[in-house]
């Protein structure tokens, strides 16, 4: 699901004034600065506009818009643009695209950070605050690698706050071990098993969430 975040920006020698709209629609409305957006999980094909309009009453040349200090779970594409020229009075819009990780936290306040700069040394700043919205439901992933020797990880999401247990059997039903037992925080999770200690064969691993429970094969081959 795409989402997009326009932000007007006006260039003035020696100041900026910023105005940032979130939305769908091609009629931007005007926030506050700390608007916090919304990004689904998981998501892929985000779109940032940033708009720079020249106010002064002479043309900027090479105006530089880098994203900077991202986190690790967020890739942004591309990261740098430039615009060659800008006319008194005049605008030009740029576009970054941004995917977010299935690590990344979630229900957490984060800021991306823009920089705005000329050739002639003046340089601005803008941060917009984003949240990633939790999982929109529970999934348990096949582990992988799988066949596997001797560790595999395993992976699930949760759409809320939940007591996870995490645990493996034999193909008889007896427990082998329990690997996840506590409360955890919605998003995604993993946890890895060493089956260096047991014989090879199929395993099942299962997952138990408040009402949500799934459960899937595995082969352990040595």
């Amino acid at each position: 699901m795409k989402r997009i975040l326009m932000i007007g920006m006006i260039l003035i020698v020696g100041m900026i004034y910023c105005q940032s709209v979130f939305g769908q629609t091609s009629q931007p409305q005007p926030v506050h600065a700390s608007q916090l957006y919304q990004v689904p999980f998981a998501s892929t094909g985000n779109l940032i506009e940033l708009t720079v309009a020249n106010a002064s009453e002479r043309s900027t040349t090479n105006t530089k818009i880098e994203a900077v200090n991202l986190p690790k779970w967020l890739n942004i594409s591309p990261s740098v643009q430039n615009i060659s020229n800008i006319k008194p009075n005049e605008e030009s819009p740029v576009e970054f695209v941004f995917s977010v990780d299935k690590i990344a936290p979630v229900n957490k306040e984060q800021t991306i950070s823009f920089t705005i700069s000329t050739p002639t040394g003046e340089r601005w700043t803008k941060q917009i605050k984003i949240s990633i919205a939790a999982p929109e439901r529970f999934e348990l992933f096949q582990n992988y690698p799988n066949p596997f020797n001797p560790s595999t990880v395993i992976n699930y999401q949760l759409p809320a706050a939940n007591y996870v247990t995490l645990k493996i059997y034999n193909v008889l039903g007896e427990e082998v071990v329990t690997l996840v037992d506590g409360e955890q925080l919605a998003g995604y999770h993993e946890a890895v098993w060493d089956a260096s200690s047991v014989p090879s064969g199929v395993y099942y691993y299962q997952v138990y969430a408040g009402s949500f429970t799934s459960v899937k094969k595995m082969m352990l081959v040595k």
